[in-house]
């Protein structure tokens, strides 16, 4: 069983770097045939996918019997049906509904943070004082997080317990915060730190380092020393 995944630029295309996660960190690394397009525009993105239907959209993956998933939380589900033995999901239902319902919600949410501080593995930057839209953004992020971990007990760096997909779809906000300064509310801090350190990310982070730079996504923002 072969799946075929394209991302983005490592580097720049966030929704790349949880579908990324969803293969390497639950252990079907072996199971995937990965290709990095590297486009400039979103019409570049569909000339590069131009035999990919129907949205032709990063990441997107086709399954051995060649369903097209364009979506990430499509992708998500989609692993967690075909693998029912990899816990994916939390398998306690409480941790699994909170799992669930985080998810969504950031799939479905945070356009300013997603709109205004684009993620970039290139570059870190001094922190700034966000404008509203994205410090009431940053409030619920320490919230949300906050709960998972109260509600499921999660005595780990994780969410809901051990690593699940709540974790993927998160990892871009996480490096998100980082390249930007904004981890410094206490559960965001630790949070932020976990996804940081996880080889996993890690491993992606250092691809990243290779991917060419796009002008598009640096911002007239000060640069942040390097240590």
């Amino acid at each position: 069983m072969t799946y075929t995944l394209y991302i983005g630029n490592r580097a720049y295309f966030s929704w790349s770097i949880a579908a990324y996660l969803m293969f390497e960190r639950f252990g079907l690394s072996d199971q995937v045939e990965t290709t990095v397009i590297y486009p400039n525009t979103e019409a570049d993105v569909r000339r590069h996918l131009s035999d990919v239907a129907p949205a032709r959209t990063l990441p997107t993956v086709i399954t051995p019997e060649g369903a097209v998933l364009n979506d990430s939380m499509a992708i998500a589900e989609e692993l967690a049906s075909r693998h029912p033995d990899i816990p994916f999901w939390p398998r306690d239902p409480l941790a699994r509904g909170t799992a669930r319902a985080l998810a969504n919600e950031m799939h479905s949410s945070f356009g300013g943070l997603r709109g205004h501080w684009p993620v970039n593995l290139h570059t870190t930057y001094q922190p700034v004082t966000p404008p509203k839209e994205i410090a009431l953004e940053l409030d619920r992020l320490e919230q949300l997080w906050s709960h998972a971990r109260q509600t499921t007990s999660a005595d780990g760096p994780w969410l809901c317990g051990a690593y699940s997909l709540v974790d993927a779809i998160f990892a871009p906000m996480a490096s998100r915060l980082a390249t930007y300064g904004f981890h410094t509310r206490p559960t965001s801090r630790a949070y932020v730190a976990a996804h940081l350190s996880d080889p996993a990310y890690r491993k992606w982070h250092d691809l990243a380092q290779k991917d060419p730079a796009m002008p598009r996504f640096v911002l007239d923002l000060p640069i942040a020393a390097k240590s």
